[in-house]
Formats: structure tokens, sequence, C-alpha cells
């Protein structure tokens, strides 16, 4: 997460430079509604690799605009969602 320092002082650049690619406004918009699974996620915005979520939802995390639970079960399951609608994380992402 960057520190209050690193980001710019104008509200919109911040903003900008955080969500200002096409895939985390559409990747946000999905998350809204809901938490999803990685592949829900993929199957519900069309036109987006695998590699390309991958990479944005990292950096949505490392940002703390998404929170990535991790829940101990056979096969293992996480869900991504904005983080006031989160479930706990029960172990390390």
């Amino acid at each position: 997460m960057l520190t209050k320092e690193e980001l710019p002082p104008c509200p919109v650049a911040t903003t900008l430079m955080l969500i200002g690619n096409k895939w985390k406004i559409f990747i946000i918009q999905q998350l809204m509604d809901r938490p999803f699974r990685f592949g829900e996620l993929r199957r519900a915005i069309p036109g987006i690799s695998e590699k390309v979520l991958t990479d944005n939802l990292r950096a949505m995390e490392k940002d703390g605009i998404i929170t990535r639970a991790v829940f101990p079960e056979v096969p293992p399951r996480s869900e991504c969602a904005p983080p006031s609608r989160s479930s706990t994380p029960t172990a390390g992402a």
C-alpha cells in the first residue's frame, strides 16, 4: 500500500493512478455486487485474460482496494472483494 507521501496531492490524480486502467474499472464494477472467486470473475469480464486479471488483482490488493480471503478447504478457495465486504481471511494469502 502506498503511503500518503507517495500519492499525488490531487485526489483525481490519486484515483487515476490507483484505478486508471480499463480492467480495474470492470473488476471493481463486478466486485461491488458480491465477492467473487477468480474463475467467476474471469467469466464475468468478457475479454480479460487470466494474466491480466491476476496482475490487476495483485496490484489492487497491494494498494488496499480489494482484499483476498483464503478459506481452509480442499480444494483451496479464495474470494476477492472490496475491503468493507470481504470475508475474514483464515489463512495467509
